[in-house]
């Protein structure tokens, strides 16, 4: 009888997927053919031995499996020297597919001109707003995300985790440059919401751990100092920088005085945010020992510029939180307002209620993305698989990061750092004025507290968008978003 040591029980070796493609788009009235790689690629890392020869290495051991899509111009003389962007969304679990089908690639979701999605069945069209004209693109899956996935034997958990998940995306992007022979080429990172934090973490992980230095990063929709974003007791900062975003709602809705109202938006805001980190900002440090008057006064302002109950307003004691803003806004009309997009109305079943129960802005665009993206990589691409693409996942409700431990995640200090290490290092940061979810104010504040040389801050650029977290989905924000960011691959290239 066979021992157990002779049985054939060993898992297979898991193998690289890749299936590449032909097409055409046209751009701006020039037609550029282009191939398409898609598929799954096996990351591996260096396996140590244990015991007598603890710390020697013995060969590579396969950790898990990276679905991507990479996306090259075909009349290239010499692609060492043409760029190529690695892009990423967040989450955390979140798939490559938003900024991939609404601003990036070849093809685009079709949605109505202001974002709003059409009835099903959902179509593809050509995009072009596509930035294949001026950058070659590779779209990326975290584990756990798209078909991403483990190997058998893995722990899909371990790749759930701040740290691990800067290295196993980074260790991609070095593989990927290895084999396509693109280490010389001019590199960018784009990434949207957690996809910054993320990119920003690569900034420093790529310079110091492969010595692979950057030319530009763009951030779409930041949260690089979450201490910006996090409503808790004794952290008014969000308070302050969230009031923007809360008066551009209520100007969307129709629901300020006449006065600021037919002002315009731009112009509006300004008044807010003077508002917001100068009297309201003095007020909240002051606590509980800020005056009565001076209380009310305060609360009066707050309502007048968000056109909450001034009742409503004392009541919170000054202090506004996102989730029942989105309630409260529309409440008599028993509407709710969306954290990704504002712009967006829901319906709940109870209009009491202390918070949404859906998010209108995210449930407009997860069918129709969820869709086309099935059928396009099946159909288009050719690639087959019967796993599910987890287009959004819950991964940050048990993502560790455990390297911030009783302390507020903070990567500007990273991004800070790569950039004064790679002074060539250029920056663009893309923002939403409709974004519940990663505050345009918000944004401006963490930008101007990198903390950066004068000679650097030039490299920081940023634009603002009348539409929310995917600007994209707007149509008119989507044609001068490609604008922008073609304008900065060029001025961040070897001049």
């Amino acid at each position: 009888m066979p021992t157990s040591h002779d049985t054939n029980d060993a898992k297979p070796i898991p193998q690289d997927t890749l299936i590449t493609t032909h097409h055409t788009i046209t751009i701006d009235g020039q037609e550029i053919a282009y191939t398409v790689t898609c598929g799954t690629v096996v990351l591996k890392e260096e396996a140590v031995m244990k015991g007598d020869d603890e710390g020697k290495a013995e060969g590579e051991k396969p950790r898990a499996t990276i679905f991507f899509i990479a996306y090259t111009r075909d009349d290239v003389a010499d692609p060492a020297n043409r760029p190529v962007t690695f892009s990423f969304n967040g989450g955390p679990g979140s798939s490559s597919v938003w900024l991939h089908m609404g601003l990036l690639g070849p093809k685009r979701v079709w949605l109505e001109q202001d974002g709003w999605a059409p009835s099903p069945p959902y179509k593809l069209v050509e995009n072009d707003a596509s930035l294949l004209d001026v950058t070659d693109l590779v779209f990326i899956d975290p584990v756990s995300t798209g078909f991403s996935r483990p190997v058998p034997g893995e722990k899909a958990q371990e790749f759930h985790n701040f740290k691990k998940d800067i290295e196993s995306v980074g260790d991609f992007i070095r593989l990927y440059a290895s084999r396509y022979g693109r280490w010389t080429s001019p590199k960018f990172l784009i990434g949207e919401s957690y996809g910054t934090t993320r990119a920003a973490g690569l900034s420093g992980y790529l310079q110091e751990r492969h010595g692979m230095f950057l030319n530009g990063i763009m951030l779409v929709s930041i949260v690089l100092d979450f201490q910006t974003l996090e409503f808790l007791p004794g952290n008014d900062l969000p308070h302050i920088l969230y009031l923007p975003a809360f008066a551009a709602t209520a100007w969307y809705h129709g629901m300020l005085v006449d006065e600021l109202q037919s002002r315009p938006l731009r112009e509006f805001l300004a008044e807010v945010e003077t508002f917001a980190v100068g009297a309201y900002a003095l007020a909240l440090l002051q606590g509980d020992a800020l005056p009565a008057k001076l209380h009310g006064e305060i609360a009066g302002l707050l309502a007048r510029y968000t056109s909450l109950a001034q009742d409503y307003v004392e009541r919170s004691n000054l202090r506004i939180e996102i989730m029942r803003f989105t309630k409260e806004l529309l409440r008599d009309q028993r509407r709710t307002t969306g954290r990704l997009d504002s712009r967006y109305t829901g319906i709940d079943r109870d209009a009491a209620g202390e918070q949404f129960e859906f998010d209108p802005s995210y449930a407009a665009v997860h069918g129709p993305y969820s869709a086309t993206f099935n059928d396009y990589v099946r159909r288009e691409l050719g690639f087959e698989s019967d796993l599910p693409y987890e287009i959004l996942t819950g991964l940050y409700k048990t993502w560790s990061f455990d390297d911030h431990e009783n302390r507020f995640v903070n990567v500007a200090e990273t991004l800070r750092k790569a950039m004064s290490m790679n002074p060539y290092l250029k920056v663009h940061v893309a923002n939403g004025l409709f974004d519940l979810a990663t505050p345009y104010y918000a944004a401006d504040y963490t930008v101007k507290h990198l903390g950066l040389d004068p000679s650097l801050r030039g490299n920081v650029t940023t634009s603002f968008y009348e539409a929310g977290h995917m600007m994209y989905a707007h149509r008119p924000s989507l044609l001068k978003l490609k604008a922008e960011l073609a304008r900065f691959i060029c001025s961040a290239l070897p001049q």
